[in-house]
């Protein structure tokens, strides 16, 4: 759930601190007081895009910061954790900075994030119902999307969109097979000769590192026992050597440190050096034996590393890309057998396409009983909504297959008793489309799982009693558990109806306009639904009728 807003240097916000509670809230205030505003601002912070204009002046950039609970949101915490993004006790702070020349910043807990994050992001977090999606329900693709939402069968709407992609390659591939099977042939005789030639090799990345380590040694094997010899004869080789002298000096030491104790550190490093001193000739004496200088060695390692070099060489790759390479070498081969052999790309194609068939006839089926569901569940809405005679239904019109199915959604709808179900792009009275909207929206809703939802003036053209419907509907929509129902009205039945009252006002001082936004108490409720009521003046008979709504 949404738990806070903090904006600051916003249009005419200089700073406004706003807390949010589960349920059905409503924001209410006079035109232009900036009411829109908490909606834009909300907006951004969910990535919407940013423009110039919206620092407030006198500033170089606002900033938004929102706050949620993410509680029962196992959507949004996978996405975190996917995503790589730290999320702690169930809070998440998404917070956008946009400067004076529109450019902006986007962070995720802190963390720098791209727009397109905090979109995708959003899209578990908060749903935004505005005016503009009357218009945007007229398109066969929004109807579509809210079947499909009502439905709720994410895996197989992915599967479908996977299988029908993997048809459409085979397809194409197909088609480019047809006009060019010889250069096929030719990429198969190709791939096969390189195969071979790799798997000659008996190549590993781990094998080709540890050849040319023994390959410096090999290469180096007289110059190391000439100069392991040398070190030997230099360590014990006569009365000069580092072990005679180092003897020499431990029994000094030893005498002098009998005549003064200070020498005792002096007198046990002397014994140490002696003791690695001999040590380090036992150590050098056994690589010597452990030496073996194989010419015939060498020259199999060098010849080796040549046969790889030369392979790398020939087919432009690098040794250590070789095992990742050959992998798609070997897939590619077994796509080109699989077109040119016993079972080749139409083979492939007719079986790709059954298998978009048999999840798209499953997911054809599941929309003919969503669509059954949605019509009476929409229906009952207008009716509440005083269309008493009004039919709606879900109609699915056959259409070629393609990454949404095999079917076109279309809403139609009759609002008078015998009348022809109609599409609904075909109603024409604003208010009668504003009241099919909203119809749609509470009903097609009431299955998803996103924990805000939030209503922008889209009570417009709606009044009197059928008001008072409306906010009951948003009403059942915040009663759900963890949900947040939050609608911006000028209507006092919706506003009366919610469990939290917000009112904006706008105040003017020294030429500056600001915009505040506070949570209203019992009386101050009152004294607003009664401004709602009766305009400007506030008169005794709208107070008793504001206590009687609020009742």
């Amino acid at each position: 759930m949404l738990e806070n807003l903090l904006i600051r240097n916003f249009v005419i916000v200089d700073e406004l601190d706003l807390n949010f509670l589960l349920g059905f809230s409503s924001l209410t205030g006079e035109t232009g007081a900036g009411k829109s505003i908490l909606i834009d601002a909300l907006s951004l912070a969910l990535g919407s895009r940013s423009e110039s204009g919206v620092v407030k002046k006198g500033n170089d950039k606002a900033d938004i910061t929102a706050t949620f609970n993410l509680e029962g949101n196992n959507e949004a915490k996978n996405w975190l954790f996917l995503n790589e993004f730290e999320e702690s006790d169930n809070q998440l702070l998404l917070r956008r900075v946009i400067n004076k020349d529109g450019k902006s910043k986007a962070f995720i807990n802190g963390i720098p994030s791209t727009i397109n994050q905090l979109k995708s992001l959003s899209e578990s977090l908060v749903d935004i119902y505005s005016q503009n999606t009357h218009h945007s329900l007229l398109k066969k693709t929004a109807q579509r999307e809210i079947l499909d939402s009502f439905l709720d069968i994410k895996e197989e709407f992915k599967n479908l969109k996977k299988l029908h992609n993997e048809w459409q390659r085979l397809f194409t591939e197909q088609d480019k097979f047809l006009k060019n099977k010889e250069s096929f042939l030719n990429e198969l005789n190709e791939i096969e000769e390189k195969n071979d030639e790799f798997s000659a090799l008996n190549f590993t990345y781990k094998e080709w590192n540890q050849l040319q380590v023994d390959q410096k040694i090999l290469a180096n094997g007289k110059d190391l026992i000439s100069g392991v010899n040398k070190c030997i004869s230099m360590i014990d080789g006569g009365d000069i050597s580092l072990n005679s002298l180092s003897r020499e000096a431990q029994v000094e030491l030893k005498n002098l440190y009998a005549l003064d104790k200070r020498l005792e550190n002096a007198h046990n490093i002397m014994s140490s050096i002696q003791a690695e001193s001999v040590e380090l000739g036992r150590e050098l004496s056994n690589y010597l034996q452990n030496v073996d200088i194989d010419e015939n060695l060498q020259q199999r390692v060098e010849e080796k590393i040549q046969s790889i070099f030369n392979f790398c060489r020939k087919y432009n790759v690098k040794p250590e890309t070789l095992e990742p390479e050959s992998e798609t070498w070997l897939q590619r081969l077994e796509e080109l057998k699989g077109m040119l052999g016993d079972k080749d790309i139409s083979a492939l194609v007719k079986d790709a396409k059954a298998s978009y068939d048999e999840i798209a006839i499953n997911v054809s089926n599941q929309r003919k009983k969503a669509a059954s569901s949605l019509s009476k569940l929409i229906t009952e809405k207008l009716n509440q909504l005083s269309f008493n005679d009004a039919t709606f239904s879900v109609e699915l019109i056959p259409s070629d297959p393609s990454i949404n199915g095999n079917e076109s959604i279309q809403f139609l709808v009759s609002t008078f008793k015998g009348g022809d179900l109609q599409p609904i792009q075909k109603v024409l009275s604003g208010g009668e489309l504003s009241r099919i909207s909203l119809a749609i929206r509470v009903a097609s809703i009431a299955n998803i799982d996103v924990p805000t939802m939030i209503f922008d003036e889209v009570d417009v053209g709606i009044g009197g009693g059928v008001a008072e419907v409306v906010g009951n509907l948003l009403k059942d929509l915040g009663g759900k558990k963890n949900t947040q129902a939050l609608v911006i009205t000028h209507l006092p039945q919706v506003a009366a109806k919610a469990n939290n009252h917000y009112k904006v006002s706008k105040k003017q001082a020294g030429g500056t306009v600001t915009s505040q936004i506070q949570l209203l108490n019992e009386a101050e409720r009152i004294d607003e639904i009664a401004r709602m009521l009766g305009g400007i003046k506030i008169t005794d008979k709208a107070i008793d009728h504001a206590k009687e709504i609020l009742s």
